[in-house]
């Protein structure tokens, strides 16, 4: 057997591990899936016609536009959350020590966590998709190719905030720790551009803001779906996904490979 079928082997039964867990635990998927959607729900229904009026709309359906993209991104940095525990429990449990014993390949196991964190990541931005379509969210001018573009950069950030995770996962000494670790992934789109613009905050915090990973993707992403300038924000967006899934690999393989104490 040569060492790329091994590999894709060894990958896709990591993989169906680690989706047997998370069908037979959801909870952990769920109450991190919850976040975005009552934020969504509480931003458009409560705050909706006020917030609409501060970005220009005229009622809420234009605040639904607006808000959905940056939803969708947060939806990610919740999901992946669940990709830090994961690797925490298995590495303070003892399994990671097994699986180093074992002959599959190495890079199975955090292949396995990082295409399940993926897949799990797409699934609940349809999920969230489908309410935000459902509460009154239109994307009418959007081509296919624009919609094609949206879901590959939704993959790849999702791609690159999974790897981010994994790192954290094994950096921490338990799954509590690796949770708490990686909160500013669903704390950095409250301070991006996906509630209100970025030249509605203060001035010396539009800089934070403006050149943060989360925002050149929202904004993008709003491009892409409703039309508006994109501008740099597709090049900034493609770079911080780029750069981060480099950083997030790096840290996460050099980590495994590390022999244990």
């Amino acid at each position: 057997m040569s060492t790329l079928t091994h590999a894709v082997r060894d990958s896709s039964t990591m993989l169906r591990r680690n989706l047997l867990h998370a069908r037979r635990y959801p909870s952990m998927t769920l109450n991190l899936l919850l976040t975005p959607v009552m934020l969504l729900l509480l931003f458009v229904y409560i705050f909706g016609d006020v917030m609409s009026a501060g970005i220009g709309g005229e009622d809420r359906s234009d605040y639904i536009a607006y808000i959905l993209p940056g939803i969708l991104l947060m939806t990610i940095g919740s999901t992946v959350i669940g990709a830090a525990v994961a690797v925490a429990t298995d590495m303070s449990e003892g399994i990671i020590a097994r699986f180093r014993t074992m002959a599959i390949h190495r890079g199975s196991v955090l292949i396995g966590h990082v295409a399940g964190s993926v897949l799990q990541s797409v699934a609940s931005v349809a999920l969230v998709g489908a309410v935000g379509v459902a509460i009154g969210f239109r994307s009418v001018d959007a081509t296919a190719l624009e919609w094609v573009a949206a879901l590959g950069l939704l993959a790849l950030f999702a791609l690159a905030l999974t790897w981010i995770a994994v790192g954290m996962g094994m950096a921490s000494p338990n799954a509590e720790a690796a949770s708490n670790s990686a909160m500013p992934l669903i704390l950095l789109p409250l301070v991006s551009s996906a509630f209100t613009p970025v030249d509605a905050m203060p001035g010396w915090f539009q800089p934070i803001a403006q050149y943060q990973p989360f925002t050149p993707a929202i904004e993008t992403l709003r491009g892409l779906l409703l039309g508006t300038e994109i501008g740099h924000n597709g090049w900034l967006a493609l770079a911080w996904s780029l750069a981060l899934t480099a950083l997030g690999y790096t840290w996460s393989t050099s980590a495994f490979t590390r022999d244990p104490k």
